[in-house]
């Protein structure tokens, strides 16, 4: 079991997500695991909005907590808001500092960088458009496209597109560059392609990739060694063709 020094460090080296003002709903995703992990009372307060009611109608402000739970309740609010504070990029702050309580800060962040409706079913047919039209780069290797790929499947499931295992599979077999074409050939034509996690394929591909890199590597080469002959080559008949020229010249 885990001890408590051990758990210390654990979220001592948990970094605060940082607010991508294009990448809202991923980010919100990240900022409630970051929270739940290191203090669940401050997402419920961000959920909850449950903060002691402390205004007053005098002209002496508002009434400090007295109990022992106000003051509780008071600072998990204060902590709370200053968290997701400190994860909004420093040109946004003064836009969101004056705002009273953590829920309405988390919801004002939402509200501005997550979109509308519009925004949002606009920003899901790019996605699906992107998805379609997805490909590898012969340059990027097998774990960037991976990861990319990876990626553009959770931002449209973020948004309510599922995409089946068999059809993320297939998508990201056909979108590798032709030197994989004997592997995904294979693997296409296998019956648990419909039940094979992504990460499985991923691993399964992995194999073979070393290999896949020495056969460029060998293409490569053997296009070097074509050239060099052929300039080769061509020099040799330019050697003699001049020759014969001088010959002719001099007959």
């Amino acid at each position: 079991m885990e001890s408590l020094s051990e758990a210390t460090q654990t979220i001592s080296a948990l970094k605060l997500p940082m607010l991508k003002t294009r990448d809202c709903d991923l980010w919100s995703m990240r900022m409630e695991q970051y929270l739940t992990y290191t203090n669940y009372a401050f997402w419920e307060v961000i959920v909850n909005g449950d903060a002691p009611v402390v205004a007053s109608t005098s002209t002496e402000g508002p009434i400090p907590p007295k109990t022992a739970e106000q003051r509780l309740a008071r600072k998990n609010e204060l902590k709370a808001k200053s968290t997701l504070l400190l994860a909004i990029p420093d040109e946004h702050q003064l836009k969101f500092h004056g705002i009273k309580d953590a829920k309405s800060l988390w919801e004002a962040i939402k509200t501005r960088f997550g979109g509308n409706k519009e925004s949002k079913k606009i920003h899901k047919t790019i996605l699906k458009q992107q998805y379609k039209n997805f490909t590898a780069s012969k340059s990027e290797g097998l774990d960037k496209t991976y990861d990319r790929f990876q990626k553009l499947i959770s931002q449209l499931e973020i948004h309510g597109e599922v995409i089946s295992p068999k059809d993320a599979n297939l998508k990201f077999l056909r979108s590798l560059p032709s030197a994989w074409n004997t592997h995904t050939l294979i693997m296409q034509n296998k019956a648990d392609l419909d039940s094979l996690s992504m990460d499985d394929l991923y691993n399964n591909l992995k194999v073979y990739e070393a290999d896949i890199k020495g056969q460029s590597t060998t293409s490569l080469n053997s296009q070097n060694v074509a050239f060099v002959s052929s300039e080769n080559t061509s020099s040799t008949n330019e050697a003699v063709n001049t020759a014969h020229d001088v010959s002719a010249a001099s007959s």
